[in-house]
Parts: C-alpha cells; sequence; structure tokens
C-alpha cells in the first residue's frame, strides 16, 4: 500500500466508501474503518499497518496545509494514531 487511493480501494472492498467533504476529515473516518476491520479481523495485520501508515503519512500533510491557511490545527488533535 503505497498511496491514499490504494487504502481506499481496501475500503472499497468491504463496501466502505468515505466522503464526508473535507480531505481530512475524510482521512480520519478512514482511520477509523480500518480500526474496525481489524478489530472484525477481516483485514491482516500487514495490511492494517501499512494502511495505517499511509493515513498518517497523509493526515500530516493535510494538518500542515491546514496551519497554514488558518494558522491552527483544529483537526485531528485527539486521534490515536497507533
Amino acid at each position: 500500500m503505497k498511496n491514499l487511493y490504494d487504502v481506499q480501494q481496501l475500503l472499497k472492498r468491504f463496501g466502505i466508501y468515505v466522503y464526508v467533504g473535507k480531505r481530512i476529515w475524510d482521512i480520519e473516518v478512514m482511520a477509523i474503518e480500518l480500526d474496525h476491520l481489524y478489530e472484525a479481523r477481516v483485514i491482516s495485520r500487514p495490511d492494517f499497518m501499512a494502511a495505517k501508515l499511509v493515513l498518517k503519512h497523509e493526515h500530516q500533510i493535510e494538518a500542515v496545509k491546514e496551519q497554514q491557511t488558518t494558522g491552527g490545527l483544529e483537526d485531528g488533535k485527539g486521534l490515536n494514531w497507533n
């Protein structure tokens, strides 16, 4: 898994389509859905870890963009990316 599109395709295999309207929120919802799939044991640990790493990276990129445009970060403060 190399990019956000790959994570979207993984979620799509389970009928999960995410569109909230703001990219950073989409990434956060995808992370939650991914957690649920892993807890249900329908995806492997390597797939989970790879997808989680991609989402963390994309979230950091969006957080920096948000901080640059708004002067502060309001989204994703309480998320646990472990």
